[in-house]
């Protein structure tokens, strides 16, 4: 099991996140933990002016501090402290898979101008969802946690839908259809219906690759298998997968 504490002002946002979807089931299955803690649990004023006249309301190191001492004591060591920040580390799935080893995990929200720079003594990893800025820190901890999650093992109904997963795969992912098979004249593609299992995986591999080059060719992996280059090729010369099919398959 990973335990998730998330040190924040506004903990009803992280408590009202875990009744649903794939982290509710976690929680509930014992694999997950989440413990939403709030440092006005510990003080009554948790900001202050910034010294130094600069504009806004700083969080103050002592409830923070605080909250780190009481989480302490439930761990009985020394957890894996993670702060949003604007200058951290992109959040991707290789992060992720980073984190799902970790026993127990701190995420410090931020608000207003942020926190006291004296409590970064206990930081181990700043972290962003990228160049903009929010409110606060508490959407980047569910996205932590939510992601973190799903990556453990008996989270999902289906692992293999797991490995599919755009980021976990070498590509990213493939398109999905279900009922009904024909809507205002848009059909599913015609390879789904073959039964065909060998046909419907090139298919999908096709449609990953295709995916790839057109929105993030900066993904695409440097250790081609032939089949991979050979369908990079044909998508770079504008070939659709059909003649791909008759000619070199």
């Amino acid at each position: 099991m990973i335990e998730f504490f998330v040190v924040s002002a506004f903990p009803d946002i992280i408590n009202c996140y875990t009744k649903f979807g794939v982290l509710s089931k976690a929680i509930k299955k014992g694999l997950v933990k989440v413990s939403a803690v709030n440092p006005r649990d510990f003080y009554e004023k948790i900001d202050d002016a910034a010294y130094g006249g600069f504009p806004g309301m700083v969080l103050k190191p002592e409830p923070i501090l605080a909250s780190y001492e009481h989480i302490l004591s439930i761990t009985k060591e020394k957890p894996f402290v993670i702060k949003p920040e604007p200058w951290g580390k992109t959040i991707d799935q290789n992060l992720l898979f980073q984190l799902k080893a970790k026993k127990h995990i701190i995420i410090l929200c931020g608000r207003y101008e942020g926190m006291d720079k004296r409590v970064d003594s206990m930081v181990d990893l700043d972290v962003s969802l990228g160049d903009f800025i929010l409110s606060g820190g508490e959407l980047v901890a569910l996205t932590i946690i939510d992601g973190v999650s799903r990556l453990l093992e008996g989270v999902l109904s289906d692992e293999e839908s797991l490995k599919q997963d755009s980021f976990s795969n070498r590509w990213l992912g493939y398109p999905v259809y279900t009922r009904p098979e024909d809507i205002k004249s848009h059909k599913i593609p015609w390879v789904l219906k073959t039964g065909n299992h060998r046909l419907i995986n090139l298919w999908s591999l096709w449609e990953r690759i295709e995916l790839t080059f057109k929105k993030r060719p900066d993904l695409i992996p440097k250790d081609l298998t032939q089949t991979e280059t050979l369908f990079l090729k044909a998508i770079k010369s504008n070939l659709s997968f059909e003649e791909i099919l008759i000619w070199k398959l």
